[in-house]
């Protein structure tokens, strides 16, 4: 029979629908891969096309000019933000009942590549490794911005998942409010913490090493496992060992490492899966939370491969198709 399933660190409940249940391999995309030249005239994240762009924030190169060539990793504004470094942050009340303010905030791109044709999973492990660093650098440089409350960094990969530009980039995005999911987030992360004195996801961490049924890897710094109330097929977490509420302080070292299990973990759902369209996000504590012990900064990676519809949308349950004890395995299993 169906089984709800409730999540330990939101509360929140899913159901994993055992009359729907599909076998792991039936999620593989049939869809034919189409080869993409390295260079694209139109494209503005080619190497080449640096004056489509707004001028770069950061960039890796060999030498040579600001927004020139050279680059093998580039930041630059998003040329259609959804925040704007403008503005201020005065909060206004309409009619005396409907709040606003300015939408104030960062919103940066990050090219992974300066070719056209690459791809997350497939590039040299260093490649990854400096867009993780550029990350890095770029969270804080901007959380030095006293407007900037919360950074979230994301990548949409496919049509599907959102992504408007072919070319491999993810997102930086500053906002200037913590918003409410991040707030319910973090108070039953405190909860937990005011009535264990532990964080809620260390203790995660520790069960699903010692029960191992959704471990998909694990490094000494890091592990990646399929959470037991996934809310998606092949919903995948990578999460570091060591208490870090906030991604800004990771040392550059584990930048590195988490590069090379990153890239790995993308390898494998490119390979089990071919190539499905997917999000990923790291989650990471408001900027003023960064020290806090009940927090704990991860990435959560969703392939899209179902659509949430109105029972979702209208209970917040979301129904998954798939057992991650199943899927898990499966992606262990080259």
């Amino acid at each position: 029979m169906p089984q709800l399933r409730q999540d330990p660190t939101t509360k929140e409940w899913v159901i994993i629908a055992s009359e729907r249940l599909k076998r792991p391999h039936a999620f593989k995309k049939t869809e034919v891969f189409i080869e993409k030249p390295s260079y694209k005239e139109d494209c503005p994240f080619c190497m080449g096309n640096e004056h489509l762009t707004p001028h770069e924030t950061l960039a890796y190169r060999r030498g040579g000019p600001a927004d020139g060539r050279g680059w093998w990793v580039r930041v630059i504004p998003n040329k259609f933000p959804a925040l704007s470094p403008e503005g201020t942050l005065e909060r206004k009340e309409e009619k005396g009942f409907f709040r606003s303010m300015d939408g104030v905030g960062i919103h940066e791109v990050v090219i992974e590549s300066p070719l056209h044709n690459q791809l997350l999973p497939l590039m040299e492990d260093k490649q990854v490794e400096e867009v993780l660093l550029a990350y890095r650098e770029r969270y804080l440089t901007i959380k030095e911005d006293r407007r900037i409350k919360l950074i979230i960094i994301f990548k949409n990969h496919g049509e599907t998942a959102g992504t408007s530009l072919d070319h491999t980039h993810s997102q930086i995005v500053g906002t200037s409010v913590v918003p409410s999911n991040i707030r319910k987030k973090l108070e039953e992360a405190a909860r937990y913490y005011d009535d264990h004195g532990r964080c809620v996801y260390c203790d995660l961490i520790q069960e699903e090493l010692l029960l191992e049924e959704r471990i998909v890897a694990a490094t000494e710094r890091f592990i990646v496992f399929h959470p037991f109330a996934s809310r998606f097929p092949f919903e995948t977490w990578v999460i570091p060992k060591e208490h870090q509420a906030s991604f800004g302080l990771i040392s550059k070292e584990d930048s590195k490492t988490f590069a090379k299990v990153l890239k790995e973990t993308l390898f494998k759902i490119y390979s089990r899966l071919n190539n499905p369209d997917y999000n990923f996000v790291i989650h990471t504590a408001p900027i003023k939370d960064e020290e806090e012990d009940y927090y704990h900064w991860h990435l959560q990676f969703v392939p899209r491969l179902t659509t949430p519809a109105g029972f979702e949308m209208g209970s917040g349950i979301y129904i998954n198709v798939s057992l991650p004890e199943e899927t898990a395995k499966f992606l262990r299993e080259e």
